[in-house]
């Protein structure tokens, strides 16, 4: 597997199960309103955020069948716009439906085209939190994982990857975990829980300043209202 370890992906799988099992968990408690809800991605609702998880596994012939099903995704110009406009069609799935998805793959090592299971894990873990922040419900991310995940993301900011992220000023801030052995960056110092750095590494900015402190954290919160 391309960027990951044998060794490594054990310990990526693993986490990646654990956090598909305990989003299901917490989704099968959901209210009909809650599913209804705004998530934290701008424009998707928590249904549309669980409905996007259940297409972690397309590879190239799936994808050519979904668009061929729903010929109006062609329409879809950039990238993000592909990714919400599948997750709108796939909301249409009854909720039980959406749940037995999500389980159905733990266990399984497949993930989408173009990517590696490193991008499955960040998914997981962020979307997980897109769903149950707003909803003010707790959904753990586990440090190790967290932290594999922010890795990666930090890794792969200026490529192509980074494009499905809200782009944020990190250059000129020190990132550190105080729950986890990971620190990247240099400057302004910006502290707290490697779940909160995954979140502010991946454009959740609101979500994540709340928890986060040092210099760096508070230029951050002023910046906030610049964010793109």
């Amino acid at each position: 597997m391309t960027d990951v370890g044998d060794e490594q992906a054990d310990t990526v799988w693993a986490a990646i199960d654990d956090q598909r099992r305990r989003t299901a968990d917490l989704l099968e408690q959901l209210t009909d309103d809650q599913w209804r809800q705004p998530s934290l991605c701008e424009g998707w609702t928590v249904r549309d955020v669980a409905a996007h998880l259940t297409l972690q596994q397309q590879r190239v012939r799936d994808l050519g069948a979904f668009i061929a099903l729903n010929p109006r995704m062609l329409r879809s110009v950039t990238l993000n716009r592909t990714i919400h406009d599948s997750a709108v069609v796939q909301a249409r799935l009854p909720t039980s439906e959406i749940i037995g998805r999500i389980r159905a793959m733990i266990g399984s090592r497949r993930h989408n085209a173009f990517v590696t299971p490193l991008e499955t894990l960040t998914d997981i873990l962020v979307h997980s939190q897109d769903i149950a922040v707003p909803l003010r419900l707790d959904l753990e991310m586990r440090p190790t994982a967290s932290a594999i995940a922010a890795t990666r993301r930090w890794d792969t900011r200026r490529t192509w990857m980074s494009g499905v992220f809200r782009p944020l000023p990190l250059e000129g801030y020190r990132l550190t975990a105080t729950d986890a052995e990971w620190t990247r960056g240099q400057g302004a110092e910006v502290a707290g829980p490697i779940g909160a750095l995954l979140l502010l590494l991946t454009g959740r900015s609101s979500a994540a300043l709340d928890r986060l402190s040092g210099d760096g954290a508070d230029a951050l919160r002023v910046q906030r209202s610049t964010f793109r």
